[in-house]
């Protein structure tokens, strides 16, 4: 199928034709004809299956119909909820390109920055309005936004919504919208709670499924190096530099830790940045601007902050630590490997991390390569010195002096070499 055959408006189309979009993904063959229709739909679709095009593009042939002219007066039409301000821009940036030949303006609004230049734009009329939860409820009780012409909601990335704890403030934006609305729902998972809210608040919704969320993309490499935690940034480093890594997105658990690996990248002479919910907005979207234009080399990104980044052939993702959640996994391997592009996914496992490995593998439904050899090999390093044990990076036995105890280092020393050549389980 190509996009013609979908019967669009000429103006979307030929904004389609300038992308360089010529065939539509399953997401989009799929949800757009049903969305055109005016349907609730509920679409199962993972991060790099052009989800945004897909109800961003039927949304404006339906609404250009109704505010073709540029005389008519602007009102808040089509409302898209989504959890993190990068996505938020990022569905504000698409809903641009693919309306550009249309009269049919958007406004994208989100807390942490000063809501005046957002009312002023509200008070001047917007059709399209995309929003973060809390500043849409905010602006929504200060009585800057009104829904009493909205024809179509969409809730994008709600599990992730759900996961950050945005679930009561949807349902309570839900409940102020008209009840002859059009509603959308997607989500990369399908966890109870979100089956329970699109049974409750969608008429008669069809179910949209691609790429389910246990797969991953078939040009996307998966490594796993096996590594002390204490030695993480060491091997990040040597990884970057001798395997000569550019253009790296690198995932860390927590905020404090991703700052941590870019300080410490940054005093090996390495450029980075980091982007997590402590960071300002402005931060943020001058960091991620920088390592698009490949200004810098390396961006450091909590999974939350991460949701929304949109790169085009990204090719390398480190998980400098592994997601409690497998799903999470896939999520981030995600970013690269995409539009048929191969990708290099790296992942470092400690040891208290190894259970989230078996995880990940069971849901991927393969086992992921162990790379052997490195300089940072798990038992040989900063961890190994914490229990008492010194390291020795040229893979001889520790010296202990103790005649006693050499016998308990020989067999520390044998199990260390199995566990490097083989998996902890």
């Amino acid at each position: 199928m190509k996009f013609e055959d979908l019967n669009l408006l000429r103006n979307i189309q030929q904004a389609l034709t300038e992308e360089g979009y010529e065939s539509p993904t399953p997401i989009q063959e799929q949800a757009i004809p049903i969305i055109m229709e005016g349907t609730d739909l509920v679409g199962c679709a993972q991060t790099g299956t052009g989800k945004t095009a897909a109800f961003a593009v039927p949304i404006i042939h339906n609404l250009h119909r109704i505010v073709g002219s540029a005389t008519k007066v602007k009102y808040i039409r089509a409302l898209i909820v989504t959890p993190t301000r990068e996505l938020a821009l990022q569905i504000g940036e698409s809903f641009d390109t693919y309306g550009k030949y249309t009269n049919i303006r958007q406004l994208t609004i989100f807390g942490g920055v000063n809501q005046v230049s957002q009312t002023d734009q509200l008070r001047k009329g917007v059709d399209i309005l995309i929003a973060t939860p809390g500043r849409l409820l905010d602006l929504h009780k200060q009585g800057f936004i009104k829904f009493d012409h909205l024809h179509t909601l969409v809730l994008d990335e709600a599990d992730q919504m759900l996961d950050m704890g945005f679930i009561n403030d949807v349902k309570k934006i839900i409940k102020l919208t008209p009840d002859n609305r059009q509603t959308l729902l997607f989500s990369a998972t399908m966890p109870v709670a979100i089956r329970e809210l699109a049974d409750t608040f969608l008429t008669k919704p069809q179910y949209v499924s691609v790429a389910p969320i246990s797969s991953t993309a078939e040009k996307v490499k998966q490594q796993v190096y096996f590594v002390d935690k204490g030695d993480k940034r060491k091997l990040l480093y040597h990884l970057i530099r001798n395997e000569s890594l550019d253009n790296v997105l690198v995932f860390t658990r927590t905020k404090h830790g991703a700052d941590n690996v870019v300080k410490a990248l940054k005093k090996n002479g390495v450029e980075s940045g980091a982007i997590h919910g402590d960071k300002s907005q402005n931060s943020r979207q001058r960091v991620l601007e920088a390592f698009k234009n490949k200004e810098i080399p390396v961006l450091v990104a909590t999974d939350i902050a991460a949701r929304g980044i949109d790169i085009e052939s990204l090719p390398f993702v480190i998980n400098f630590d592994l997601p409690n959640i497998p799903e999470t996994y896939v999520h981030r391997i995600g970013r690269t490997g995409r539009a048929g592009n191969s990708g290099l996914a790296i992942s470092f496992c400690a040891k208290d991390e190894k259970p989230y490995l078996k995880d990940i593998e069971k849901l991927i439904r393969m086992q992921i390569k162990v790379i052997e050899g490195h300089p940072y090999p798990y038992g040989m390093g900063e961890d190994a010195e914490k229990e008492g044990q010194k390291p020795d990076l040229r893979n001889k036995q520790p010296k202990t002096g103790q005649g006693g105890n050499q016998k308990k280092n020989n067999s520390r020393k044998s199990e260390a070499s199995k566990q490097n050549k083989k998996r902890w389980y």
